[in-house]
């Protein structure tokens, strides 16, 4: 069915744009007026501005797929039948994309789709762990229970993402303040403060040129090193695009790294658990559980670790002893896993798992930030120490010389 870049307002008299599948300009008019908006006009797209404009397309909101998702457990609960709850999702919704997006999956669901394979269509708002959720719930005839699972994952999505910005935000703050200091008196100062110690015809001692070569260096190459910072940044992103052998080989150097290797392993191993504890709780067979949850782990080293447990779970080991032999999960959540098993209550001990994560990845990204603070404090001392050591050590030795 091909997709149509409209113009419409709404009830209010605001103009509306967005980008929704039809049969023709009829249809979508027709649509559009189920939303309450009426279309101004329309133009049918090509595959390839389908694909540009979904690219450049503003993200949805976590908080509004929350909001979606909490609309439909609340219907569900009141009897409202599905089809209606996705009417008045469609219709409320303030986001112009998901409101787009939920007027096709109202379509294909009146049209006899499921609501799961409806879902399935918009993979890239949609993930693979919501279809199998409410695909779990429609074989079971317990949405209520499936839409309570969705929302309790995106709300730990959202504070996992929270803790990954926490996590990154305060290193990329200060690395930028240090090095415009650095280049400010580089580039500014330091050339004034020691122009004078040149024309007094004394030797300098080592670290007053170390300071002045360091200097020139960066005034005349300041533009250049920036350009080529950009530049590996650039080919270093498309190389782990166009090569799987580069990313893993990088992937493998950041698991390893000697602080933020350790934090990327758990928030890695975090998001796995939660997802594969929800889908288990769900109903849903292991094997499904591991294929979907792996999708969550964007790491080629951790994820081939988890093939390899799920090779050994199809080949009839227990899941506790395959986690083990990955050699990636910590000793105590085998442990944990395996008496799970043992008891029968896999379900609460993934559960407990997925606590014990949380808890870890909070500990490591607070224990990386108080390491940061003092480590970025003495670089920008010891570089302060140098300028000082390189302006007034001549100076000192000056005075002495005529003193004496």
């Amino acid at each position: 069915m091909p997709k149509f870049s409209y113009r419409a307002i709404n009830a209010k008299g605001r103009p509306i744009r967005g980008v929704i599948a039809a049969a023709n300009e009829s249809d979508l008019s027709s649509r559009l007026e189920e939303g309450g908006l009426a279309l101004i006009d329309c133009k049918e797209m090509s595959e390839k501005a389908s694909g540009i404009v979904n690219i450049f397309a503003k993200k949805i909101k976590i908080r509004d797929l929350v909001q979606m998702f909490v609309h439909l457990e609340q219907l569900q609960k009141a009897g409202v039948p599905l089809l209606e709850g996705l009417s008045d999702v469609r219709d409320t919704t303030e986001a112009p994309r998901l409101r787009d997006i939920m007027s096709d999956v109202y379509r294909e669901v009146a049209e006899g789709q499921s609501f799961s394979a409806a879902l399935a269509r918009h993979p890239t708002v949609f993930e693979n762990i919501f279809v199998s959720l409410i695909a779990a719930g429609e074989e079971t005839g317990n949405m209520v229970t499936s839409f309570g699972q969705v929302i309790r994952h995106l709300k730990w999505v959202d504070a996992m993402r929270s803790k990954i910005k926490k996590a990154t935000r305060y290193p990329k703050v200060l690395l930028v303040v240090i090095t415009g200091v650095v280049y400010v008196m580089m580039v500014q100062v330091v050339p004034q403060i020691v122009s004078f110690l040149k024309d007094m015809n004394m030797k300098l001692p080592v670290q007053t040129r170390a300071l002045i070569a360091t200097s020139d260096f960066m005034g005349k190459y300041a533009i250049y090193i920036i350009l080529g910072m950009i530049l590996f940044y650039i080919l270093f992103k498309i190389g782990r695009v166009i090569s799987e052998g580069f990313r893993y080989y990088t992937d493998y150097m950041f698991l390893n790294a000697p602080v933020s290797g350790n934090l990327i392993r758990k928030i890695s191993l975090a998001q796995f658990c939660s997802t594969f504890g929800i889908l288990f709780s769900s109903g849903l067979e292991i094997l499904k559980c591991l294929d979907a949850a792996k999708l969550t782990v964007t790491n080629l080293v951790l994820t081939g670790a988890l093939a390899t447990v799920r090779e050994r779970v199809q080949e009839g080991f227990a899941l506790s002893d395959s986690m083990a032999k990955s050699g990636e999960f910590p000793t105590l959540v085998t442990r944990m896993v395996k008496v799970g098993e043992e008891s029968g209550n896999l379900t609460g001990v993934l559960e407990q798992v997925t606590e014990f994560y949380d808890r870890d990845v909070n500990d490591a990204i607070d224990a990386m930030i108080q390491m940061i603070e003092p480590t970025m404090t003495v670089i920008m001392g010891l570089i302060v120490l140098w300028i000082a050591a390189a302006v007034f050590g001549p100076i000192y030795n000056n005075l002495g010389k005529m003193t004496s």
